[in-house]
């Protein structure tokens, strides 16, 4: 009798993890390479239905790779160096071997368990050592043939469940409610026919266990954030600054105002909920005033919290402030108190339906506790983990999709190298890539974008910002803007280059906006509706003025953008820009576009002092909502001066006209990105 509950599940699981993007390898040799290779073609392929082909690999299957590598190398690495070739964390390994014990496995296996794979293995009779490896083994008893007709057995009860549990999604879509599963076997076991020998299968279960992954997220539906870390309250004194103390040389601060908002976790909580996600925060408050404005805080904000409790006093951090420039800080319960109480059986229901994880780690003791890091580590098996790490926190648990920190942060975890140049910041992130069990390490840089390192031995790739460092910036909150908008983009099937670059985008635009001050205004402080737009243009002219308008998708911000609209703000009274929606982007650009999501891209052009209000647009045209505007004056870039502009007609036929500016020649989004991810200058 085959014990269903552990292969039904890898099935599921499989769905799961391939669904989001990820891959699976599959290995064996002789007749365990035949049911491998067997494995990954009825997912490329189909097994009981029709469906969309799925990635999968046999490694034995590449020929040339594997003499290449069994000459140069050893026939011992021929599965693990293909391993690290195409394994990223997060992918499925499944290995078959009768005996458990060949060299050329067990090699793969340590490959896939340093790059933070699932490995799970069916095996020969125990113990052997490939079940020791592995998060997860199915062991037989018997005799080669037997053993093989077990794994084949398996793998089609495997391939079963994965798409079963495709059906009950597709299913999902298209009806509000699913009827139950029948009962399942008083012993959770389905009974199924024994091999000719009656041999059992033995399921050998690792300490370890991956459990049961998280139901698919609807398509649509927003995407699910768990937020891990501490919690500080974040309390800004503002004033004036106009004369000395005559008691000493200092300034005196008066006509101050209070405000107060969540820090640390709790900030990055408040981003995610405001980028429309759901957002869970689990983290410790103290049971004190400032903890209960927290809590009141939080909630206002629209995020969940899973409180653990916190011995002593709320961390309070307080910042004096005149003319956009902090004087003084001030730290309240400075020594961290103790986590009360363990991550409940509710809560890791809870987290296992989340889509991405970020943890805000401000060293204070939640990333240091049993129960949580057991929490992440069974996060990271499933879903994408972004580490936002502090000097005095933890090291990232194992399978972190990629761990943040600045350049601070990194010259304090590797003081053995040092330096202030981009050189060194990558030194450093190859580095900690090497000692820290994580797929990827972003070192933020500042004004300066962001170094990605996937592999040390690889050139990095550098994403620069838009924008120049001006010292009058608020950067307060900036790391946790940028770690927040990486893992709503991975959690959205963005691949890891592609979640920086957006990332650095949305922290520049949140900087350049003004910083912690955005939680001040509406979650998108842009003006970014059609109404809003149109209002504005009839002010405008209503007062006698030259309304003047452009379009364009404005995906990473360059400097031909910059010149355009500069250029174009100059001609009138106001510009306003018509900006495509982000699925206007996708149909024009293709489905790896917008790079920037729409709040963003809309939030740096209504940072800049030539755009006046930015109106969106659905279709793949703005003559929509040209025709609704009217604008005296229709600004195109200079590489149209020599072919129809699309808009000319209908901007002609109020009396309005169309012209262009002078175009920076070379610059455009699509050559911006193509040389960040060639890694050449820009």
């Amino acid at each position: 009798m085959l014990d269903i509950e552990v292969l039904d599940r890898w099935g599921t699981q499989l769905y799961e993890t391939l669904s989001r993007g990820a891959r699976l390898l599959a290995a064996g040799n002789g007749g365990s390479a035949a049911e491998a290779q067997h494995l990954t073609a009825e997912l490329v392929g189909r097994f009981g239905r029709d469906r969309q082909p799925f990635s999968a690999l046999a490694l034995h299957a590449d020929s040339s790779s594997v003499t290449a590598i069994a000459n140069d190398y050893s026939y011992a690495k021929v599965f693990a160096r293909q391993v690290e070739a195409h394994g990223r964390a997060g992918d499925v390994l499944i290995l078959l071997s009768a005996s458990g014990n060949s060299p050329n496995v067990l090699a793969a296996a340590e490959a896939a368990r340093a790059r933070a794979m699932t490995v799970w293995a069916l095996t020969g009779p125990r113990p052997n050592r490939l079940a020791d490896l592995c998060d997860e083994a199915v062991a037989a008893t018997g005799d080669t043939p037997v053993i093989q007709e077990l794994h084949l057995t398996a793998v089609h009860l495997i391939c079963e469940s994965f798409e079963r549990a495709l059906a009950a999604v597709d299913a999902a879509a298209q009806h509000p409610a699913v009827p139950d599963s029948p009962p399942a076997a008083a012993d959770g076991a389905v009974p199924t026919p024994a091999p000719a020998s009656g041999v059992p299968v033995v399921i050998q279960r690792r300490p370890l266990s991956r459990g049961r992954p998280r139901p698919p997220r609807r398509h649509g539906s927003a995407s699910r954030i768990l937020v891990v870390g501490d919690t500080l309250l974040d309390r800004d004194v503002s004033g004036r600054t106009e004369r000395l103390s005559p008691e000493a040389p200092v300034p005196v601060v008066d006509s101050m105002t209070t405000s107060t908002r969540p820090g640390g976790a709790g900030l990055a909580a408040v981003f995610a909920a405001r980028l429309g996600k759901e957002v869970t925060l689990m983290t410790a408050l103290a049971d004190d005033a400032d903890g209960h404005d927290l809590r009141r805080l939080l909630e206002v904000a629209g995020v969940q919290v899973i409180d653990l409790g916190l011995a002593g006093a709320t961390p309070v951090k307080t910042r004096i402030r005149t003319g956009n420039r902090s004087l003084l800080m001030l730290d309240e319960a400075p020594v961290p108190g103790a986590v009360l109480r363990p991550v409940p059986a509710e809560a890791r229901l809870l987290a296992g339906e989340t889509d991405a994880v970020v943890v805000a780690d401000y060293g204070r003791n939640m990333t240091a506790a049993a129960s949580v890091r057991d929490l992440l580590g069974e996060a990271a098996a499933r879903v994408p983990v972004v580490w936002d790490p502090h000097p005095r926190g933890s090291e990232p648990v194992p399978g972190v999709r990629v761990a943040t920190p600045n350049t601070r942060e990194a010259a304090h975890a590797v003081q053995s190298i040092s330096g202030s140049r981009l050189g060194a910041d990558v030194d450093r992130a190859r580095e900690l890539l090497r000692r820290w069990p994580v797929a990827g390490i972003a070192v933020t840089l500042g004004h300066r974008g962001a170094a990605l390192v996937e592999d040390p031995e690889l050139p990095p790739l550098v994403i620069p910002a838009a924008w120049d460092g001006s010292p009058g910036e608020d950067t307060c909150g900036a790391g946790d803007y940028f770690a927040v908008k990486a893992a709503a983009l991975l959690a959205d099937g963005a691949l890891l280059s592609e979640a920086v670059a957006g990332a650095v985008a949305a922290a520049t635009a949140y900087v350049v906006a003004g910083g912690p001050r955005i939680l001040d205004t509406a979650s998108h402080p842009a003006t970014t509706s059609p109404v809003d737009g149109l209002d504005f243009a009839r002010r405008v002219r209503a007062e006698g003025g030259l309304v003047v308008a452009t379009g364009g998708c404005f995906d990473l911000l360059h400097p031909g953008h910059v010149a355009l609209l500069e250029q174009a703000r100059m001609i009138g009274d106001c510009l306003i820009v018509c900006l495509n929606s982000d699925e206007s982007v996708a149909r024009l650009k293709g489905p790896s576009r917008p790079v920037v999501s729409l709040p963003d891209r809309a939030l740096v052009l209504q940072a800049l002092q030539s755009v006046d209000a930015v109106a969106v647009f659905d279709e793949d045209t703005p003559l929509r909502l040209l025709d609704e505007l009217r604008p005296d004056i229709f600004v195109k870039g200079g590489d149209y001066s020599n072919t129809a502009i699309p808009e000319a007609a209908l901007v002609r036929s109020w009396g309005g006209q169309v012209v262009t500016v002078p175009y920076l020649d070379g610059r455009s989004t699509t050559s911006l990105i193509t040389r960040a991810v060639n890694g050449l200058a820009l």
